[in-house]
């Protein structure tokens, strides 16, 4: 007999499968947008922005990305600058389907501590994708973007 209580125990396992197959260290390899209507990409933080996430078995997500810069920030303005240009944020995380959710608990940005910064995410080989849902181009008015960053296992 199939009870709902077995079927939750089997979904909850197929999420700790999938949240075991995350946990680790990955990479940044790229870091892109995409325009939704041209599909034109830009490479948002550069050729070979830097960048680790840590996903552990327990369910904390840690993630830091900063741009390709080739020099130290010396001046006040390059400062800013090289903090506005990076991402910093951990919290506990959640899989949902093809949804990766993290509630976040510490930011770079503190407007995005208590929230939910829900991304979508696939694995091919040791890489992994996580994508964003289409947002407006801070840059360009009237248009849209989704966000994409390949992940290396390390």
């Amino acid at each position: 007999m199939y009870s709902r209580n077995s079927r939750e125990v089997t979904l909850n396992r197929v999420m700790t499968d999938d949240a075991q197959k995350l946990a680790g260290d990955w990479k940044l390899v790229s870091f892109f947008t995409e325009d939704v209507q041209t599909k034109q990409r830009t490479n948002v933080y550069g050729e070979h922005p830097s960048g680790y996430i840590g996903i552990s078995p327990a369910g904390r997500f840690f993630g830091l990305i900063a741009p390709d810069i080739q020099k130290a920030p010396q001046t006040m303005q390059e400062q800013a600058a090289a903090y506005r240009a990076m991402l910093a944020y951990t919290g506990k995380f959640r899989l949902d389907g093809e949804k990766f959710i993290v509630d976040v608990d510490v930011a770079w940005n503190n407007d995005w501590v208590g929230t939910e910064q829900v991304r979508f995410w696939r694995l091919d080989g040791n890489k992994m994708f996580i994508t964003s849902a289409p947002i407006p181009n801070p840059n360009m008015p009237g248009s849209m973007i989704i966000g994409t960053l390949v992940w290396e296992k390390q």
